[in-house]
């Protein structure tokens, strides 16, 4: 089993030498994100309800969910172009299912204010 273990770890941390993208950083901007995205869904949803601009909690919404993908775009070296479609599609339904998620946010409670969240 440790065998397994090592040639997985080496073959993970090999492909971020190939590709030239630290695998380490790229985990921790994904999972550093997870709560500044959550933090700016309720900002679209609390700024939506007292009827306030949605621009500004948009923009960070979506530069949140994207920030470790860009990391690879930016930093990646000879990524075949399949990852780009793959991440693209990945990326393109989970925008949908987040936008699906904060409308129903909105729909429910619309009176109770952000904390009905």
């Amino acid at each position: 089993m440790d065998e397994i273990w090592t040639q997985t770890v080496s073959w993970f941390f090999g492909l971020g030498e190939q590709y030239g993208v630290n695998p380490v950083i790229f985990g921790s901007i994904y999972v550093g994100a997870i709560p500044l995205f959550t933090v700016s869904v309720a900002w679209i949803v609390r700024n939506k309800r007292i009827g306030r601009p949605l621009v500004l909690p948009l923009i960070s919404t979506g530069f949140w969910f994207i920030s470790a993908y860009l990391y690879l775009f930016v930093a990646g070296e000879n990524v075949p172009w399949w990852v780009y479609a793959v991440v693209l599609a990945l990326l393109g339904y989970s925008g949908f299912a987040s936008s699906r998620s904060i409308r129903a946010k909105l729909k429910a409670n619309p009176r109770q204010g952000p904390r009905a969240i």
